[in-house]
Formats: C-alpha cells, sequence, structure tokens
C-alpha cells in the first residue's frame, strides 16, 4: 500500500484505504512522502534529530485519517481525528522537524484499550480531575495507586466526528460519558475547533512583534463542553474541567519555566503529584518571579500553580534545538474554583492548578515511563453547568525557530526572563 501526501492551500486528509479508520491495522512498508515545493527558509533548524513532519504524517496515515492543516507563512498542523481528536505534531515549514512528540512504539504495536492508550500529540483533550473523590481516573473503591489509575473508556478509545473544514480550520465533535470516583455520571456534548494562526494573527495574540528572522507555526483549539444530561454538574457531586495536554520530545537541556504573581497568596508551587521535585529539577525564583522545572523524559515529576498565581504564556525552550515554545491560555477573570488532580481524597477539591507541567520517567522503580515526554498543561474552571450550558476553554501552542539573539528579546518580553534564566 502506498500513498503520496500533498500539500495545499485546503486541509489534506491522508486516509489508510485499506480498511476503517477505527480499526486500521499497521501497513506492510511505510507511506511515501511527496516533495514539499515550497522553499525552506535560511533559518536554521532544530540541531537535535527528529523526523520531519512529513514522516511523522506518513507514519500516522499507517493508522488512521490525517488532516493537515496550512498557514500563509508555511506552517503546517497534522491532526488526527481518530487518535483522540489530537493535534499530533506541527512545524514551521515544509520539510522542517515535527515538533509534536508521536509515540511510535506504541502506534506499531496496535495496542488498544490500555492504561492509557498513549499515541503521543501536542494537543490532547482530556477531561479532569484526574484523582480525588471527584476524580475520572480511578474508578468507583479503586485505590489512589498507579496499578489502578485508568484513563477513562471515552478518552482513551475511539474516533471524533469531522463537523466542518476549510483551509485554516476543522471542527471535531464527540459524545462523551465519563464516571467519577465518587459514582457520578456525566454526559458532555464535547466540540474542538483547531485553528492555524497566521503570522500575523500570532502578533496580535502575543502582543509583541516577533524578528523576520525567525520562523514560526502557531495553533489554538477552543474547546466547548456541555451538559448533555438532565442534571446540574454540582460541587457536591463533583464537577467537571476540560484540561488539554501538550506532548513534546524531551532532551537534556529542556526546561519549562513558568512565570508568576510574586504578589499571589499562598504556595507558589505544588510539585507534590509524584513525590517531591529535588531541588536540582526544580528552581523557584521568588523574587524574580519565575521556576525552572527540567524535562528530561528521565524522572516522573510534576509542578502546577493555582490561578491566584500563574500567568500566561508558560514556555519551554531547548537551546541545542534553537527553539521556544510558547502556551497562551484563556482564563475568566472572575474564575476562582478549579478542579484539584491531586491522588488522594481532598479537602479542597475546587482548589486545584489552572496550569501543569509534567516529565516523564519510570512511574515505579523497575519500571517503565509512560514513553518519555514531556507536557506543558492549561485548565478550565471548573464546569459548574445547568443542562444544556456550556463552558468554553481557549489553549494555544506556539514554536518560535531561531538563533538565541532572535529569540532572546522575545523571551523577555513575553516572559521577563532571558533564555539563561531556563536553566537556572
Amino acid at each position: 500500500m502506498r500513498k503520496r501526501l500533498l500539500y495545499l492551500s485546503t486541509p489534506v486528509v491522508v486516509a489508510c484505504a485499506s480498511c476503517s479508520v477505527a480499526a486500521c491495522a499497521p501497513a506492510d512498508r511505510p507511506a511515501e512522502t511527496a516533495k514539499a515545493s515550497t522553499a525552506v527558509s535560511s533559518v536554521p533548524m532544530p540541531s537535535v534529530t527528529h523526523p520531519t513532519f512529513e514522516d511523522d504524517v506518513a507514519v500516522l496515515s499507517r493508522w488512521s485519517q490525517v488532516t493537515v492543516l496550512a498557514s500563509d507563512s508555511g506552517g503546517r498542523v497534522a491532526i488526527s481525528p481518530a487518535l483522540g481528536g489530537r493535534v499530533m505534531t506541527s512545524a514551521v515549514a515544509p520539510l522542517a522537524t515535527g515538533l509534536g512528540w508521536i509515540n511510535r512504539p506504541f502506534l506499531e504495536a496496535g495496542k488498544r484499550g490500555t492504561q492509557f492508550d498513549n499515541y503521543g500529540g501536542e494537543d490532547r483533550f482530556w477531561l479532569g480531575p484526574e484523582g480525588g473523590q471527584f476524580g475520572l481516573y480511578f474508578p468507583p473503591g479503586s485505590s489512589f495507586t498507579f496499578a489502578s489509575w485508568q484513563t477513562p473508556r471515552a478518552l482513551n478509545e475511539g474516533a471524533w466526528d469531522v463537523a466542518q473544514s476549510s483551509d485554516k480550520s476543522v471542527v471535531l465533535t464527540r459524545a462523551l460519558h465519563v464516571v467519577n470516583h465518587s459514582g457520578t455520571e456525566f454526559d458532555v456534548a464535547a466540540e474542538r475547533t483547531v485553528t492555524i494562526l497566521s503570522r500575523s494573527e500570532l502578533v496580535s495574540a502575543l502582543g509583541v512583534e516577533l524578528p523576520p528572522s525567525v520562523q514560526t507555526v502557531a495553533f489554538e483549539t477552543k474547546n466547548r463542553i456541555t451538559n448533555a444530561g438532565h442534571d446540574a454538574w454540582t460541587k457536591d457531586r463533583g464537577a467537571l474541567s476540560v484540561w488539554i495536554l501538550g506532548m513534546y520530545a524531551p532532551s537534556p537541556d529542556a526546561h519549562v519555566v513558568v512565570p508568576f504573581e510574586t504578589s499571589g497568596q499562598g504556595e507558589i508551587v505544588n510539585d507534590r503529584y509524584f513525590g517531591k521535585v529535588p531541588p536540582e529539577r526544580l528552581s523557584v525564583h521568588a523574587r524574580e518571579g519565575f521556576l525552572a522545572f527540567t524535562c528530561d523524559g528521565a524522572l516522573r515529576s510534576k509542578i502546577g500553580l493555582r490561578p491566584g498565581r500563574a500567568r500566561s504564556p508558560i514556555a519551554s525552550y531547548s537551546a541545542s534545538a534553537r527553539l521556544l515554545t510558547l502556551v497562551q491560555y484563556e482564563r475568566p477573570s472572575n474564575a476562582t474554583d478549579y478542579v484539584s488532580s491531586m491522588w488522594e481524597i481532598q479537602k479542597d477539591p475546587y482548589s486545584g492548578d489552572i496550569v501543569n507541567a509534567y516529565n516523564d520517567g519510570p512511574t515505579e522503580p523497575g519500571k517503565p515511563s509512560l514513553g518519555g515526554f514531556y507536557e506543558m498543561e492549561s485548565s478550565s474552571p471548573a464546569a459548574l453547568l445547568a443542562p444544556g450550558s456550556s463552558l468554553v476553554h481557549t489553549h494555544r501552542t506556539i514554536h518560535i525557530v531561531g538563533q538565541p539573539a532572535d529569540l532572546e528579546p522575545v523571551a523577555r518580553r513575553l516572559l521577563g526572563i532571558g533564555l539563561g534564566d531556563f536553566s537556572k
């Protein structure tokens, strides 16, 4: 089976022709990619050896449909409706490095229905909370241990429907049914609008000018959940949140930086999710108002900041890849209740985080990791919705590739720190 991928000004859907999307089996040999006609700029590409965007799309297309969006400046975004409606990867130009993390060994193994069907992807739709008495990832009666952790089937398996598409965006929909640890059932109508941003739209979203010497790709997802049931979602029975997680390839010099409000109340950062993060992996600069978190895929660890502390955007930087990645998230100014995902019975289940970063590693001593990646994540407020009511959460991913001298002023304008501060 051979396929040719064509990059046009309209969405490109690459499908496995021999079987259905939902039950597509690995092909005997990889797909063939076409040569892109657009020339690559002289701006340096990431120097770390990773597959190109075309390589990623060719691999993904062996298992499911892939929809490719293209921006006027050459950016590319690949979406897989069949693999949970994920944005799988992106690139700043044709033939450039794929910037999302894709779990190729998991795809090639053809597994389904595991604890976490981890295909990868740099924008994954989940619902929160994860743990606690209202958590969705620990069935009723189970303990808060990794052995009991289970991604809800509605979020782990099955394709999303393509409701609309245009040359710059795709609308995906799905009906979801989930049950929390306390036994409360939720019927959810979910909708995701994935849009690739033009260079001018990106500049507008950032509020700063970008040097012409850098290359960029940016996309946003608008994620709407609607209470499709007959009962209101209330605090006493548990509420949901939109939870967006972006997965990226780790490297020894990759760090996430989270700016925070120095005048905020309460603890600066929660680093107790999977055991306290060692100080050599998490440095908190209380006076300067930022923290730096190591993301090398070697130690399972997670951090989170509450809405009274967190600021948008957060970012990661790898000097070897010459890559600055920013995550923006929109938040209602009056929102105070955010679900907590701690793996325990919680005293206050609505004092959770708005933003998180995760570094993968062995789940337990002597056990493998979940694949080796790092994440930047954002969450909506708790969705305390009457039947028929909706909540929308917007999450924006921005990759900027260039020389350090060109990235430095961008980091300082948006984050208030320099590139050297990421590794402090």
